[in-house]
């Protein structure tokens, strides 16, 4: 217990005085960090953000369909997110008939909300640290796995604690920070009956595509619009008509009054994953192997998806939701290993290691770092054939549809209803033409001595993979809807002889029994000693600033709005305009195709300097994305949206000259709601303040 409170205390000494706006800071100890903020502009208390005792900023946050992060805007359950956190709902309603991704949809009335199935929000309703109850009974002289047994036996006993007697929608989980170090509960609210409200076209909300992704100036109005309901008790409930609004403890008024350069900025979110401590050897993995073959995988599969979507509207809207996934990690990991290269991670990295192994001598760290290097030169080449795995034969539609047909067979109703779901949004042609250029990748990465008997038999036996993949998909029943529909368990054997199932779990048993167990066991070696090698950065570098690494949980980033210089004699400002929409109209490009009544508004004049994106310092990160953008007084300003191109690495490492975050500006949301959806009647929910 001792050993405990004064490691607790080590971690909060830790925190000093930022340097610019980096960091990623946990609500509940955000009175660490008050007076800093007080200092650039923030006007609230520590109190007014997290609370436990009146509703706080925190109310107002919540976690959108497990990836993204939103706010409420009303007292009656409206939320914002972005398009982007959206997207995936709003294909899923639409049609061709329908199509809300291409022309938007905007309820004009509580009747016209679409039920989104499948879809849940959650709000945190308190954190708590809990490390003395995870590691209660922990003794030097015990094993990692007798560890780590007990700190899931107190895992559990601390969550089930949390949620005994709770109410309806509680859960709860306990997620390490630190490596291991210190130990946080989060108790959430969820509600699973949201509705669709509304979002504009995607030629504005999807503004500039992948040309743009992740670029700066930014023109995109990356947002869209849900309401959650809740039961007559203002309850988490199943979606039903007798359902009513929520009623959120607290809700954001919104700013009109607009930014300036110099604006004290917060981002209030979700951060997904951020590796701020690892070591030169990972950083180095990351940017000059692992990013680079990504990279190239993904730019054949996107190159063939766009030839076939612009050949079909139908096939547009069947692969607009996986083609922004893929595209989105793919131009992130172009900036992000440029973005390393410019920051000379690596060497940094190097020479602070170099220094801390002189002062490790003769400590409990000394030679922490040489067997980390040992580790990561025995599990990289296994590493990397597993990502080529996963970014090539794991991308195979056909095998996955097979595999999960499979595991639904003996469910009839499960089955049919993954067979309708596949395709739904399924293209042969597609799938077929990237089930050779990711084979063919296979065959040309992965090193001989690590590729699979059975990969090396196939080839043998067809010569090349265009011949392999011919056949495979001519002999699949799994390319046929109808013979799948019409399977029963009995046809089990007929099954299990598909090319596709055989292809799928020969793969599959290679890499389980190849690849995964190393890495698994060097990771693990990893990850215990990342535990001491944090521990030992703490006690050696006691004038850093530490904060616990992104991971899905709540996190609180502030810094203050600012352009930057991306390269000598250029500097970018840190706003945009419609007139910057209006200069990059195509109408032959579909991405820069914008509605003819944006370009009506505009030579109509007056709207010239309409804001739509500005750039802050906020240290975000995947996860952010929906994330409110609040001002000095807790207002909202923005919904955070993208990272620029030349700061992705602030994953890895935070550079404050060009890690800027790009925000919608909140007062380019109304002005869409109000010119291009005409739905004005939802202003009458909202708080506005100027």
């Amino acid at each position: 217990m001792k050993k405990t409170l004064t490691l607790v205390a080590l971690l909060l000494a830790a925190i000093m005085p930022a340097k610019a706006d980096e960091g990623m800071w946990l609500p509940l100890l955000i009175s660490q960090r008050i007076g800093d903020m007080q200092a650039k502009g923030f006007k609230l208390t520590a109190d007014d953000i997290y609370s436990v005792n009146k509703a706080s900023l925190k109310d107002a946050v919540l976690s959108f369909g497990g990836g993204c992060t939103g706010e409420m805007v009303s007292d009656e359950g409206l939320l914002f997110t972005n398009h982007h956190c959206g997207y995936g709902n709003i294909q899923a309603l639409s049609s061709v008939e329908h199509d809300y991704l291409k022309d938007g949809y905007w309820a004009m009335n509580r009747s016209q909300e679409l039920p989104c199935r499948g879809l849940t929000v959650s709000f945190l309703d308190y954190m708590e640290e809990v490390t003395d109850q995870i590691l209660k009974g922990y003794k030097d002289k015990m094993t990692e796995a007798e560890r780590q047994a007990l700190v899931a036996a107190n895992t559990k006993a601390v969550v089930e604690n949390a949620t005994k007697n709770a109410g309806p929608g509680i859960r709860a989980q306990v997620s390490t920070m630190y490596y291991g170090n210190q130990y946080f509960l989060f108790v959430y609210r969820t509600f699973s009956d949201v509705r669709f409200v509304g979002a504009p076209p995607s030629s504005i909300g999807k503004f500039g595509g992948d040309t743009d992704n992740w670029m700066w100036p930014r023109h995109t109005g990356d947002f869209s619009m849900f309401r959650v309901y809740a039961d007559k008790n203002n309850n988490p409930a199943a979606y039903s008509e007798d359902n009513v609004p929520y009623h959120p403890k607290r809700s954001f008024k919104i700013n009109r009054g607009g930014v300036k350069e110099g604006d004290f900025t917060m981002v209030f979110g979700y951060p997904g994953s951020t590796k701020e401590y690892i070591t030169s050897d990972e950083v180095s993995y990351i940017a000059e192997v692992s990013d680079p073959m990504k990279i190239a995988i993904r730019t054949q599969r996107l190159d063939i998806f766009k030839k076939y979507m612009g050949q079909s509207q139908k096939v547009r809207i069947q692969y607009s939701s996986k083609q922004q996934g893929i595209a989105n990690s793919w131009k992130k990991w172009q900036g992000e290993a440029l973005g390393v290269n410019k920051m000379k991670t690596v060497a940094s990295k190097q020479a602070y290691e170099k220094k801390f192994n002189e002062w490790a001598k003769g400590t409990k760290y000394a030679g922490v770092l040489d067997k980390l290097h040992e580790l990561y030169a025995k599990r990289n080449p296994y590493m990397i054939t597993n990502e080529y795995y996963s970014e090539t034969v794991r991308t195979i539609e056909l095998l996955t549809l097979a595999g999960n047909v499979k595991r639904a067979l003996s469910n009839k109703a499960r089955k049919d209803q993954t067979v309708e779901s596949f395709f739904k949004n399924y293209y042969q042609p597609i799938d077929e033409e990237c089930c050779v250029a990711v084979l063919n990748y296979f065959k040309n990465g992965v090193a001989e001595n690590f590729k699979p008997a059975y990969f090396t038999q196939k080839l043998a036996q067809y010569g090349t993979v265009e011949a392999w993949a011919k056949d495979l998909y001519a002999k699949s029943m799994f390319t046929d809807k109808d013979k799948i529909l019409a399977l029963t368990p009995e046809d089990a054997a007929k099954v299990n002889a598909d090319p596709a199932i055989e292809m799928a779990e020969a793969f599959q048993a290679w890499a389980t029994k190849e690849l995964s167990q190393v890495i698994a066991d060097c990771n693990r070696e990893i990850n215990l000693l990342y535990r001491t090698y944090m521990k030992g950065q703490m006690e050696f570098s006691k004038d850093k600033t530490f904060y616990p690494d992104a991971n899905s949980t709540l996190r609180v980033a502030y810094g203050h709005v600012e352009g930057y210089s991306p390269a000598d004699g250029i500097y970018y400002k840190p706003v945009s305009t419609l007139t910057g929409i209006i200069e990059k109209d195509n109408p032959e490009i579909f991405d820069y195709n914008i509605p003819q009544s944006l370009r009506d508004i505009y030579a109509a004049g007056g709207h010239e300097n309409q804001p739509v994106c500005f750039l802050a310092t906020n240290h975000t990160t995947g996860g952010n994305s929906g994330s409110p953008v609040i001002d000095a007084n807790g207002n909202l300003i923005g919904i955070n949206f993208d990272r620029v191109w030349e700061g992705t690495m602030s994953d890895i490492a935070f550079g404050p000259s060009f890690c800027r975050n790009i925000q919608l500006d909140v007062r380019y949301v109304l002005f869409c709601i109000e010119h291009v959806g005409h739905a004005t009647w939802l202003f009458n929910e909202m708080k506005f303040v100027n």
